[in-house]
């Protein structure tokens, strides 16, 4: 069993207010009518229903960056980044203000330049650690270049 909070509005069970019913399972389940919508498993696990039909485990974005690689690179946004250098032309190093569990992460990326046309180009990772990765950006040829935007997040 699950302890259970329920927002009612009193339709489906004729009284309508916030409604619990505790258990000793460690799982949490947030309802709206009797549906659930959200849970937090014993495991720390936060599932949640987002509109697809189902509770399913989240997997939250733990770290996300856009900043400027052409001359002087500079962050514009990102969240659990604490600072980025740039090594060379089309070399970047991002480093975490909160270090990941491991190195097994996913790193989605893009970059672009001339007015935020496509670079032609690609993005590459190395040296993946627990405090921080590298971005590499280079054209189709190989040729390395500093894009005018360079973002990535980190899910894991």
């Amino acid at each position: 069993m699950t302890t259970t909070i329920n927002a009612d509005d009193g339709v489906i069970s004729g009284s309508a207010g916030l409604k619990s019913t505790p258990d000793s399972s460690g799982e949490l389940a947030l309802q709206t009518n009797g549906v659930t919508k959200a849970n937090i498993t014993p495991a720390g696990l936060f599932q949640f229903d987002s509109g697809y039909g189902s509770v399913a485990t989240a997997y939250g974005c733990r770290a996300w960056v856009n900043f400027n690689g052409q001359g002087t690179i500079s962050i514009r946004a990102s969240r659990n980044i604490s600072s980025i250098s740039d090594n060379a032309v089309g070399n970047y190093s991002v480093f975490f203000i909160t270090n990941m569990p491991d190195a097994n992460y996913s790193l989605p990326a893009a970059c672009f330049h001339n007015s935020g046309i496509s670079s032609g180009g690609g993005v590459a990772y190395a040296n993946i650690a627990t405090n921080a990765f590298q971005i590499l950006t280079a054209y189709n040829t190989g040729i390395t270049f500093d894009p005018q935007i360079v973002t990535a997040a980190v899910f894991r």
